[in-house]
């Protein structure tokens, strides 16, 4: 699996303003929304409720949020770039990358597929640096792309 069969760059914003963990999981619920055509009260429910198995704020400024969702008919994935946003991330820092995956509830190793690939580009240093040094949506998809192997 590649990142870019699950991202499409209309999914990727590159300037988010949240100012709370709650706050960006909200918008997060909504651009999700729009996309999947699942009820934002539903994601953000099923996002908060993952939440509190343990944070999926990854460390570095990245995180993962993530959920299994009945209903979805297929996997969905979204990239912000947002203001430092306090997420509770495994090493006290601000997160300023996140990488959303919403998966059907019934997709089995998909979701652990999906999460490997992008802990894997997020793991790279150089990767992230230049995220965060992208202009634009289409600056971060291309930067996505070049950068997404197997």
């Amino acid at each position: 699996m590649k990142i870019t069969d699950i991202l499409s760059k209309e999914s990727v914003i590159a300037d988010l303003t949240a100012d709370s963990k709650k706050n960006l999981l909200e918008e997060l619920a909504g651009l999700a929304s729009k996309e999947t055509g699942v009820d934002s009260r539903t994601i953000l429910e099923a996002l908060v409720e993952r939440e509190r198995l343990g944070t999926t704020g990854v460390g570095r400024g990245v995180a993962l949020p993530h959920t299994r969702l009945l209903g979805l008919e297929k996997i969905f994935c979204a990239f912000v770039r947002t203001n430092p946003v306090d997420f509770e991330a495994v090493d006290g820092k601000l997160v300023d990358l996140v990488f959303l995956l919403l998966v059907p509830e019934e997709s089995g190793a998909d979701h652990l597929k999906a999460l490997s690939c992008l802990s894997k580009l997020l793991r790279d240093e150089t990767v992230t640096a230049t995220l965060r040094k992208a202009v634009n949506e289409d600056e971060i998809y291309q930067i996505i792309c070049e950068n997404d192997i197997l």
